[in-house]
């Protein structure tokens, strides 16, 4: 198992472990995570969109588990029990907002505000919103730029948190520098990232590069392919995503064990 000190270590210092992790949905109970770490070093962390633990046959899989408060107020993750949850569970990381510049959006002030009164006060690293790859005005970076100067220097936070989905490693390679280059004071998770209605074949293609090139960048400290989950369980549990990205980056198997792009991982 990997101790809350080490991954503390491991998220802090890109030197001392791998940078994959786990994005894990909801639904994923009959898996497990322990699969796809090998006990090398590669995989490190988990989550989960939630702040409770991981749905699974076996936990976290003995990677550091990363809450995240998606939404301002959950069902599933109270704001309330946020501080609770973290303490209870010690995480040493905290993901923020998923996606305030789409969907249910939340204006940069708003989620400034929110910030600074929910997740400035934990004594842990600090991901900012997760903002989509999307180039419109009022999206994406531009989001994350007015979320920065709402926040007036006094929101705190460790990473930026970027999404990607798109049709080239050149454009993913591209958004992400331009990212790092826009926001240098802070280093980079990426949380979800895939081609678009790609085959099996073409999201190996993909990862291969991009992993490779995500290991060779120091800001880089921690990367999450989408999705760690089956085909036949994303199919039957999120058919927007399975209509939108594809089962072809599924990290795992029908039958529970690692699939073409899972056994990147290793």
């Amino acid at each position: 198992m990997i101790g809350v000190f080490s991954v503390a270590l491991a998220l802090a210092s890109t030197a001392l472990a791998g940078k994959r992790g786990l994005a894990w949905p909801w639904y994923n109970s009959p898996l497990d995570p322990g699969v796809l770490n090998n006990g090398q070093g590669q995989v490190v962390a988990i989550y989960d969109w939630e702040t409770y633990s991981p749905p699974s046959t076996n936990g976290a899989g003995g990677l550091g588990f990363i809450g995240m408060q998606r939404c301002r107020d959950c069902d599933s993750s109270p704001i309330s029990q946020l501080a609770s949850r973290q303490a209870a569970q010690g995480w040493s990381t905290v993901f923020s907002l998923n996606e305030p510049d789409l969907g249910d959006y939340v204006s940069p002030g708003d989620a400034a505000a929110w910030y600074k009164q929910y997740i400035n006060p934990l004594a842990i690293k600090k991901a900012f919103p997760s903002v989509t790859s999307s180039t419109d005005a009022g999206k994406g970076l531009d989001w994350l730029a007015q979320f920065l100067n709402a926040c007036g220097g006094a929101c705190y936070g460790d990473y930026i948190n970027l999404h990607w989905y798109g049709t080239s490693y050149a454009d993913f390679q591209a958004h992400i520098t331009k990212a790092h280059n826009q926001f240098p004071s802070y280093n980079v998770v990426i949380t979800e990232f895939a081609l678009t209605g790609a085959s099996q074949d073409a999201q190996v293609a993909f990862f291969k590069s991009a992993f490779a090139w995500l290991d060779s960048q120091s800001w880089v400290t921690l990367y999450f392919p989408f999705v760690a989950t089956s085909p036949a369980l994303l199919s039957a549990n999120d058919g927007a995503a399975a209509g939108y990205v594809g089962t072809g980056s599924c990290l795992f198997t029908n039958s529970g064990g690692p699939s073409a792009v899972g056994n990147l991982m290793y």
